[in-house]
């Protein structure tokens, strides 16, 4: 009998310590019942995921990265250079991670370049393009940041960025 209440008790515990976790976790990443929102994904990145969605369905692609198996984290990356990754492993095949201090320092606007440029990889599977446009621009927000074009990302071009990133899918 004495065993049994052990038993209980620690299972009382177990659950209590699990239930918590459970709790700090859905602070973090938010419920994944919550409506407009997506599960395993950083809060702080929603309005991006979501912002993904709808460009791309303004140029008739339709995207649910809610019902995708895409985790979405915001932290360090330690190579140097490095604003975003997408990576795949078999626990996690899916992964867009943004670098910590970036996210911190960054404009909403170079936030979503990022953002968009990892979806691309993670959820389009678009590679890196180089392609360089008029005066040594990259066409393309899929550039790797190693090739020699520059960014042109800002409010006027970003349509047609967009546009290609959407419809310029064999890439």
């Amino acid at each position: 009998m004495n065993r049994t209440f052990k038993f209980i008790g620690v299972l009382t515990l177990f659950s209590a310590l699990l239930s918590s976790c459970n709790d700090e976790l859905a602070d973090f990443f938010g419920s994944s019942q919550e409506e407009g929102t997506f599960p395993n994904v950083d809060k702080a990145l929603w309005p991006h995921f979501e912002k993904f969605e709808q460009e791309a369905d303004l140029r008739g692609l339709k995207i649910d990265l809610a019902d995708a198996v895409i985790t979405g984290y915001i932290s360090d990356i330690s190579t140097n250079h490095v604003l975003g990754q997408c990576s795949y492993s078999n626990i996690d095949p899916h992964k867009v991670t943004i670098d910590k201090p970036f996210w911190d320092n960054a404009s909403e606007l170079a936030r979503e370049f990022v953002v968009f440029h990892e979806l691309g990889h993670c959820y389009l599977g678009r590679f890196h393009d180089e392609s360089t446009g008029f005066r040594g621009v990259c066409e393309s927000i899929m550039r790797s940041g190693t090739g020699a074009c520059k960014d042109n990302y800002n409010i006027s071009t970003r349509s047609k960025y967009l546009d290609e990133l959407f419809t310029d899918l064999d890439n």
